[in-house]
């Protein structure tokens, strides 16, 4: 258990980060570098919080993190839509790589405000049935 109270503790940590980033009108190019950099950790940490969560509170084994998703929805963690949601953002965060392409940092720049309010949904859910 104390295994799941720490991932959930880093990866909160990491929104917060992501947060302070996400709803900011008009990016620089370097708030944009920033804020998607932002969301590559915090989506790492958040999957891996998931993750744990899932095998110690629901004996269940998720692999990756569309694998996590999958069963985040069938645990009751996210409904159908917020899993639709969470499938696109594990493929946004997939193509991260590629920001050197200035179109597609500017499509996952756009989606970060979104991926963050996923992101605090998701945990929040796991934090409620954890306590």
């Amino acid at each position: 258990m104390e295994r799941v109270k720490e991932r959930l503790k880093v990866a909160r940590k990491a929104l917060t980060t992501l947060q302070e980033l996400a709803d900011k009108p008009n990016f620089t190019v370097l708030e944009r570098d920033a804020a998607i950099q932002r969301f590559e950790y915090t989506f790492e940490a958040s999957w891996r919080a998931v993750q744990t969560f899932l095998y110690e509170l629901e004996g269940v084994v998720a692999n990756s993190p569309k694998s996590a998703v999958r069963a985040s929805w069938q645990a009751g963690l996210l409904d159908e839509v917020s899993s639709q949601a969470a499938l696109r953002m594990c493929e946004a965060r997939n193509m991260t790589v590629h920001t050197y392409n200035e179109k597609l940092a500017q499509e996952i720049a756009d989606q970060v405000p979104g991926f963050a309010r996923l992101l605090d949904e998701w945990l929040s859910a796991m934090e409620k049935r954890f306590t």
